[in-house]
């Protein structure tokens, strides 16, 4: 580090500059030296000058050339390291050897996967409900715009549980959290594999699903309804743990919002017909 301190006054800001003219002295130093032998002896040789000259302008030339090169896995390196350092995904590290080089590399590519690793787990912790482990209202709008990607038709539902305010009160915010829990693994077990499912808010869970006719959804969500005092285990075995749902028809990602919002009104009308049922929007 001494030696790279001290030469910091050539090229500060060029490194290489700096390595290539040290390496361009030292190539010159026979010639240097020989020069300053036949000084001293006054014994000229111009023929072996002239070689001497001709091979180290030869010399200088394909080294520089060859340092340059070996330089430009360094410069990769570090414009790796600063896209890591940026945030951004690094998917192709190169692979070096067992030198100083490959050292460099398999370290950027740590750092790299270290950091994809860092920023997937950031993202899934900001999408996922820390609750029920569903994913929340943003997880759901980022992946549905993925899935619903090329989609010719898909189908919407939106359901809330029952009286949910009076499991609350009756029995804790303790006992209703428990409730919101196994709802949502009874919700995520008896949906499709291709279906996605989140926490909306509250007591409030979507459902979307992709390349499925309302019919198909429907039959879905009535298994998860009839089945849910089977999986959902209530402090009092008198009350029956029910949802309403409103589900409506889908046609892509930029009708979301139109979707959503018949599918919530279709739900509070199933809700007002008397609840623990489904609603299909007109």
């Amino acid at each position: 580090m001494r030696f790279y301190h001290a030469t910091r006054f050539l090229f500060p800001r060029r490194y290489e500059l700096r390595l290539l003219l040290v390496c361009f002295l030292a190539v010159h130093v026979p010639l240097i030296t020989v020069l300053m032998f036949e000084a001293v002896t006054m014994h000229w040789d111009l023929t072996i000058l002239g070689v001497l000259l001709v091979a180290t302008l030869a010399g200088t030339a394909l080294g520089l050339a060859a340092i340059h090169a070996l330089l430009t896995p360094v410069t990769r390196a570090i414009d790796l390291l600063e896209a890591v350092h940026a945030g951004r995904r690094v998917l192709d590290v190169p692979v070096g050897g067992q030198d100083l080089v490959g050292r460099l590399y398999l370290g950027v590519a740590r750092a790299a996967n270290e950091n994809a690793a860092r920023m997937e787990r950031l993202v899934d912790a900001a999408e996922r409900d820390p609750l029920t482990g569903l994913r929340n209202r943003r997880g759901f709008l980022d992946s549905a715009e993925t899935l619903l990607d090329g989609a010719t038709q898909a189908v919407l539902a939106i359901i809330d549980i029952d009286h949910f305010k009076q499991i609350n009160d009756r029995f804790g915010h303790a006992e209703g959290d428990r409730v919101l829990e196994q709802f949502a693994r009874h919700l995520e077990n008896g949906i499709r594999r291709t279906d996605l499912a989140a926490r909306w808010g509250g007591e409030e869970f979507i459902v979307l699903f992709v390349g499925a006719s309302i019919a198909e959804a429907q039959a879905v969500l009535e298994r998860l309804r009839t089945g849910l005092a089977r999986d959902c285990v209530m402090p009092d075995p008198a009350w029956e743990l029910t949802f309403s749902g409103g589900v409506a028809r889908l046609a892509g990602f930029a009708g979301l919002g139109e979707a959503t919002h018949q599918a919530d009104a279709a739900m509070y009308a199933a809700k007002q017909a008397g609840r623990n049922r489904l609603q299909i929007a007109s």
